[in-house]
């Protein structure tokens, strides 16, 4: 199999891949249309990829495409598991939707940036003044209830697996994210949280992405997924996620050369 990276970072390991920096793609489509798929392409990049040039991509055009703006990810999953998503506004940025956000919705509540991630982009909202300095930097005002939680929780997915899920404590602080020095814990791990997610994703094609859960009062709720989402939380527990990549590819393309690196996989049925 004849595989092209746009992120070497995050193929290190994985046999037979060749990398092409993003910004020397239109010079490099003699090898690009020889390739077997392409892996993590950016998000300019996958229209010309996969409309142009027809090739498949991992992650999926689903997974980059919605996972790349939370507005979008918020109305994708309205359509799959509404009740699972927290109570939200999305509106443009004018005077009477601030003011009915205001009205509506209690202090404190989240508001984001629809193009943000590792936590950054994402506000608590304690008063009037919290929000007006929100808006004045923000064209779409995307607003959601406070859930009350001292942790969340990630689900990792390669594929149709749940590779890991761990507890993220922020220790009292509003952001739980690893990158932000939250605290990680892999004990007691919902079974109808890796459920819910498995579904979610199936349904929704997401096959790479890290989705972050709140439970509260019992209810699982969806805050939002990540497809590039961070590795420490994995190699802590050596988790070995490019042999997860590529046992995942080993199913979707074959017969696949060279041989599988991380020992003998069954050959999938055709």
């Amino acid at each position: 199999m004849k595989i092209v990276t746009f992120n070497p970072f995050r193929t290190i390991g994985l046999p037979g891949v060749r990398y092409i920096k993003p910004e020397l793609m239109f010079r490099e489509q003699a090898t690009i249309k020889d390739a077997d798929v392409i892996l993590f392409p950016e998000h300019w990049q996958v229209n010309s990829l996969v409309y142009g040039l027809k090739k498949p991509i991992f992650p999926s055009v689903e997974s980059i495409h919605v996972g790349h703006d939370k507005v979008e990810m918020t109305r994708a999953l309205w359509t799959v598991c509404p009740d699972h998503v927290p109570y939200t506004e999305i509106l443009g940025n004018t005077k009477s939707n601030i003011d009915y956000i205001l009205e509506t919705f209690p202090f404190p509540f989240v508001a984001k940036e629809p193009r943000n991630s590792m936590g950054r982009g994402v506000f608590l909202i304690n008063s009037r003044e919290d929000f007006l300095e929100y808006a004045r930097n923000n064209t779409t005002l995307y607003v959601q209830e406070y859930l009350e939680m001292d942790r969340d929780l990630r689900v990792c997915i390669v594929g149709e697996e749940v590779i890991a899920a761990y507890w993220r404590s922020g220790e009292g602080q509003f952001h739980n994210n690893v990158s932000q020095g939250g605290k990680i814990s892999f004990l007691d791990i919902p079974k109808e949280a890796l459920k819910l997610t498995i579904e979610a994703a199936k349904q929704l094609n997401i096959n790479h992405a890290g989705f972050d859960l709140a439970l509260v009062d019992g209810k699982l709720y969806f805050l939002e997924f990540n497809t590039l989402f961070g590795n420490d939380a994995l190699r802590s527990q050596k988790i070995n996620i490019e042999e997860k990549i590529f046992k995942y590819l080993l199913r979707q393309f074959s017969p696949l050369h060279p041989p599988n690196p991380f020992g003998r996989t069954e050959k999938v049925p055709s």
